[in-house]
């Protein structure tokens, strides 16, 4: 199990970021200003993109030598550059294409997000089964469990709370002064 702790920390903490993703790139959402919006959905999208290169390129230079990495990416290391790319490009275009369903839906996250993550566990399935060719028998459970997810995304989407918070009320000031010892005793000695 401790071989598993740190792999299982590492994904509950992507989870709680992407989570944070969608309800915080809904908050780039441009408003309205004499009946037309102030910027497109892509402006925000600009520095998703710069934050991703930043840390990733920062991020993975620091811990290629905290592990003993070389920074070499030709011959035999010319693979990690070639699918790292593809794999950037995929969460790139993940990212427009979450960028683009937040910015569409009026940055209903409720929405978006249990959709996000209930269809990128089922493709990742999908993807397994294709990578192997057919050479597995498949457990008839993982058909049930991808139909599970479609319901629980439904279920998510359907019953979470909607709407924006509501409005503070103001605190309401009261008539009333307070007594003092003082007060209270001149009061009764009348």
């Amino acid at each position: 199990m401790n071989k598993m702790l740190i792999p299982i920390l590492f994904a509950l903490g992507t989870a709680m970021f992407w989570g944070c993703y969608g309800p915080t790139i809904g908050n780039a959402q441009a408003p309205m200003v004499d009946g037309a919006k102030l910027w497109s959905p892509f402006k925000p999208y600009v520095f998703i993109g710069i934050a991703y290169l930043v840390i990733a390129v920062i991020g993975g230079l620091i811990m290629m030598g905290v592990k003993g990495d070389t920074y070499s990416f030709t011959g035999e290391h010319f693979a990690t550059m070639k699918w790292g790319f593809l794999a950037g490009s995929l969460g790139a275009f993940g990212a427009l294409c979450l960028t683009t369903a937040m910015m569409t839906s009026k940055g209903n996250a409720l929405l978006v997000m249990p959709i996000v993550f209930g269809g990128a566990v089922s493709v990742t399935a999908i993807v397994s089964i294709l990578r192997l060719h057919g050479g597995v028998t498949i457990n008839p459970l993982l058909w049930v469990g991808m139909a599970l997810t479609v319901v629980g995304v439904v279920l998510v989407a359907m019953n979470t709370p909607h709407g924006h918070a509501a409005p503070k009320k103001p605190a309401v000031e009261t008539t009333t002064a307070q007594s003092s010892p003082a007060t209270l005793k001149d009061e009764t000695s009348s």
